[in-house]
């Protein structure tokens, strides 16, 4: 199946160190895992416990907008710093890693943490895969 995000990624006219296709599906799993924490603050805010979900809700905010940010620096080539990708690439394997182990948490009793967390986890590796492809 193609994706817009890897369709964009081919049509770059210059080389590309990194494989596009792992590069496209950090992209996918960092946009993936944004969505995921954005719906998953703010369904617990509507919670009857939220003030217990107010870590979980901070954690969540904070690892949208690192992997929102993730995705844009990975998005593009032109002037490519690696120094820079590879600390984007670390603070979002961070931010998402943090973000799982918050909503693990609170996965038995708030399905939204599960499937949360669940994102968190393939951003983080797929973070992870990027970060061990450029050394």
């Amino acid at each position: 199946m193609t994706s817009t995000i890897s369709d964009m990624m081919k049509t770059y006219p210059a080389q590309i160190n990194t494989d596009r296709e792992l590069l496209a599906q950090c992209v996918e799993a960092c946009v993936e895992c944004a969505q995921a924490c954005t719906a998953c603050a703010d369904a617990c805010l509507s919670e009857e416990m939220v003030a217990e979900l107010t870590k979980c809700i901070r954690t969540n905010s904070d690892c949208a907008d690192i992997c929102e940010a993730t995705g844009r620096v990975l998005s593009r080539h032109t002037g490519y710093d690696a120094n820079i990708t590879r600390a984007v690439l670390q603070a979002c394997a961070q931010a998402c890693r943090s973000c799982a182990e918050e909503c693990e948490k609170h996965a038995e009793m708030h399905e939204h943490c599960r499937i949360c967390a669940e994102a968190c986890r393939r951003c983080e590796d797929a973070c992870n895969r990027v970060l061990s492809a450029i050394g």
